[in-house]
């Protein structure tokens, strides 16, 4: 009998131990040692031209929607406002702070100081149903929905090479975007969260993996998909004297205009280089 319980438990032991079945055609390689491509060194002597241009990336758009989701995170998948966050919370890059009339990279900002930001409690006055009717005060607590996030704003240098005669944009840093509500439930604005650092980042976005619509065989990381520009946005701000952003001088069609302007600028810029 003692011999039976001892069989029996050794084989309760080894099923406790089977790993789940295989969920693919083949055995996926995790990218977790995968590094960041090197950007070229850039001398300022060999910088004959230079922008900065500020951009939205709209996660509504069909073509970002790879950046958006999943809604809840998988073993394979997580979207960029989650692999931003889980980023910050492991300490492995830095956060900005936002809210100021810079976007500098001066003011850092802990995740503690993040999460208290974004888990809201609010006191709220209510009547009750029943007689004498009187009012009382009830605490909503709020906590942050990844899925909130629908804008990045982008930060990006477009600059012209002579050493190499290249004509490119690298990106400087990105900003997740929440939209914000009165008590009453009004719409306010966009609130800028914080701002990272895309080189701090690279490595994180090149361990994250991200969905291919192509071709679900390649693997894609967020870091691939910056660098390829595998993304739709359009231009909020230019430099210029002022500081000023398109909101500030134009709206509805003018800005839309005032945004392809900008563009334009800079394609003619490139195609001129090589006229001559």
């Amino acid at each position: 009998m003692l011999f039976q319980s001892l069989i029996f438990s050794v084989f309760t032991d080894a099923s406790a131990q089977v790993s789940p079945p295989r969920n693919a055609v083949y055995d996926k390689q995790h990218i977790m040692d995968k590094t960041p491509v090197e950007f070229p060194y850039i001398r300022e002597a060999d910088v004959i031209w230079v922008k900065r241009i500020w951009r939205v990336i709209d996660l509504r758009e069909r073509f970002n929607q790879p950046l958006y989701f999943p809604e809840v995170p998988t073993k394979e998948n997580r979207n960029l406002i989650t692999v931003i966050m889980d980023a910050l919370r492991e300490g492995t890059i830095e956060a900005y702070d936002a809210s100021g009339l810079t976007d500098d990279f001066l003011v850092p900002q802990t995740y503690q100081e993040i999460e208290n930001r974004l888990n809201k409690a609010d006191t709220m006055r209510m009547q009750r149903p029943d007689p004498p009717y009187d009012f009382y005060d009830t605490v909503i607590s709020k906590v942050f929905n990844p899925m909130d996030v629908k804008l990045f704003r982008l930060k990006e240098d477009w600059v012209f090479d002579k050493q190499r005669s290249v004509f490119e944009a690298r990106i400087i840093g990105l900003c997740p975007v929440v939209d914000s509500y009165a008590p009453d439930g009004e719409w306010r604005g966009h609130d800028p969260l914080f701002w990272i650092n895309f080189d701090d980042a690279r490595k994180v976005f090149a361990q994250a993996e991200v969905f291919n619509p192509r071709n679900n065989g390649a693997r894609l990381s967020y870091d691939d998909l910056f660098l390829k520009r595998m993304f739709t946005s359009y231009i909020y701000k230019e430099d210029n004297v002022s500081d000023s952003k398109i909101s500030d001088y134009a709206t509805g069609l003018d800005a839309l205009l005032e945004a392809e302007r900008i563009k334009e600028e800079m394609f003619r810029f490139e195609s001129d280089i090589w006229e001559y």
